[in-house]
């Protein structure tokens, strides 16, 4: 339920789904007491109310009316705001029902979204212990409404979970709430370090909307439109999801277990909903949000697309098409979109084989995003566990990408990233961005790079370039090429480099 500490209502009454509604007079669901309102863009506010009736809202000393359409809606705009860390009200009436939202503060939205390393809680990351005492962040807001689901794998969903597989009703919107060592719990981690990171630095309010799904795929959060406009991913939205051999396998298992055995659950031509079918978590809970500003993405996504050699080479192109999707439905062509690349676990007891091409896959589209960052995390992912409890390191490593790049601060904010390998007499010289004063990780001889793929090369590092001595001009140079990963090259920050795959030039 909203925080009812900010929030007064005229007469009680309290509906949560699919819209807030304090008797006729509704709110869509993003809107509660202790928000964030997106700074430097015209803000939106909308509902439902009686037909022909007058709606007035009143925020930052301004007011404006709307009338209530035939089919029950209403919005208003707003003028741009900007930053405001002193909390404001915000009040709708409309006849004898009046509504007032208390606590609210302007200041940048983020959305947190992928699988189940963004849904990792802030209670089972490795520094709760500590963080717990530090966990008031009176300018951190949480919007984190639980996806049906959640936590249940394996098993066959209950009647009560498959009256929740609508679009309407997937997403229980609770509302927001001020960061707290209560209220933080179950918010996404690496979404929490993040957001306080940059309040540190800069003092702005931060909103994060956490819309994360364990296990689930890239194409629940692509719109079915763009799937179906794009000729590479078009047979992903084409016929039963569940027999859709363009969809990663083990989702489709995944899929059949949980709701195979209710076939008169809610469905439509691409079959029974799930949080991972294609396009439904967009519909569920992207799709809602694209006249509420934000200023922009969060991403850890990718295990789920990992398993299978087809989804892991086209992966770089459909999250692409994500990226250029939002952006272009919520007209922010350069909305900053910052990803975490996958971590490193050995192939004992996960199917991580192809994860070094998966890790150069998201690397490569760097080069292809403006306004895109990667936080490399090789470095600290567990051996035999998918779920690495270090997510403080993650968070605040794609916190330096949106210092540097929307925020302004001069910060490095990767670890290398390679630029070129040449070959010239006998020695391969390898060059990086961000390379100052490279060295290795743990003080030993430098590890991680491979002519073949498989074997070790002798590396070393001179005036911040890797020289690798070769009698021959290999095709190719590896680094990082393992699934779990001892590689350890980094550079002035103690930031790794990133996996990659780069060919070899002749000077």
């Amino acid at each position: 339920m909203p925080d009812r500490r900010g929030l007064r209502l005229f007469p009680l009454s309290l509906l949560l789904l699919p819209i807030l509604s304090f008797g006729q007079l509704q709110l869509s669901n993003i809107f509660s007491a202790n928000m964030v309102l997106q700074r430097n863009a015209p803000i939106h506010i909308w509902g439902k109310a009686v037909p022909g009736r007058m709606v007035t809202v009143s925020f930052a000393r301004q007011c404006r009316q709307a009338t209530v359409q035939q089919d029950s809606a209403w919005s208003v705009s707003f003028q741009k705001q900007k930053e405001n860390a002193r909390p404001q009200s915000l009040f709708i009436a409309c006849g004898d029902e009046k509504i007032e939202l208390q606590n609210i503060l302007v200041g940048d939205v983020w959305l947190c979204s992928g699988q189940s390393n963004m849904e990792w809680p802030v209670q089972r990351e490795m520094h709760w212990k500590e963080e717990s005492r530090n966990a008031h962040q009176s300018l951190v807001r949480l919007n984190n409404p639980p996806p049906a689901g959640r936590n249940v794998y394996g098993v066959a969903y209950t009647d009560s979970l498959n009256r929740r597989l609508t679009t309407d009703s997937f997403y229980a919107w609770h509302g927001w709430d001020t960061c707290d060592s209560n209220t933080v719990k179950d918010m996404s981690a690496v979404g929490y370090y993040f957001a306080k990171r940059i309040v540190e630095k800069e003092g702005i309010p931060i909103g994060l909307i956490n819309l994360s799904i364990g296990g689930a795929p890239l194409e629940t959060f692509i719109s079915r439109d763009a799937l179906q406009n794009d000729k590479r991913f078009a047979a992903k939205v084409r016929g039963d999801w569940l027999r859709n051999e363009q969809l990663p396998g083990w989702i489709r298992e995944r899929g059949k277990q949980n709701v195979g055995n209710h076939p008169e659950g809610y469905k439509d031509d691409l079959g029974l909903n799930h949080a991972y079918k294609p396009g439904f978590a967009y519909e569920s809970g992207v799709k809602p949000l694209l006249n509420f500003p934000i200023k922009g993405v969060l991403w850890y996504q990718g295990e789920s697309n990992s398993l299978e050699k087809e989804r892991v080479d086209e992966y770089k192109d459909l999250l692409h098409l994500l990226i250029d999707d939002y952006r272009r439905k919520w007209k922010q062509p350069d909305m900053p979109f910052y990803w975490v690349q996958l971590s490193s676990i050995d192939t004992a007891t996960y199917s991580s084989q192809y994860w070094p091409q998966f890790r150069d896959g998201q690397r490569r589209l760097l080069n292809e995003v403006k306004r895109g960052g990667m936080a490399v995390c090789s470095d600290i992912g567990f051996q035999n566990n998918v779920h690495p409890t270090n997510k403080k390191d993650v968070g605040e490593r794609l916190a330096r990408w949106a210092l540097q790049q929307v925020y302004g601060e001069d910060i490095v904010p990767s670890g290398p990233l390679p630029l070129n390998a040449v070959y010239h007499k006998g020695k391969i010289i390898v060059t990086f961005r961000y390379a100052r004063q490279l060295r290795t990780a743990d003080g030993n001889g430098l590890r991680g790079f491979s002519l073949d793929g498989k074997t070790g090369a002798a590396a070393t590092i001179v005036n911040d370039r890797v020289v690798i001595r070769s009698e021959q001009t290999p095709a190719f140079l590896y680094y990082g090429w393992k699934p779990f990963t001892d590689a350890n090259l980094v550079n002035d920050e103690g930031l790794p480099a990133s996996t990659f795959k780069l060919k070899i030039n002749d000077r």
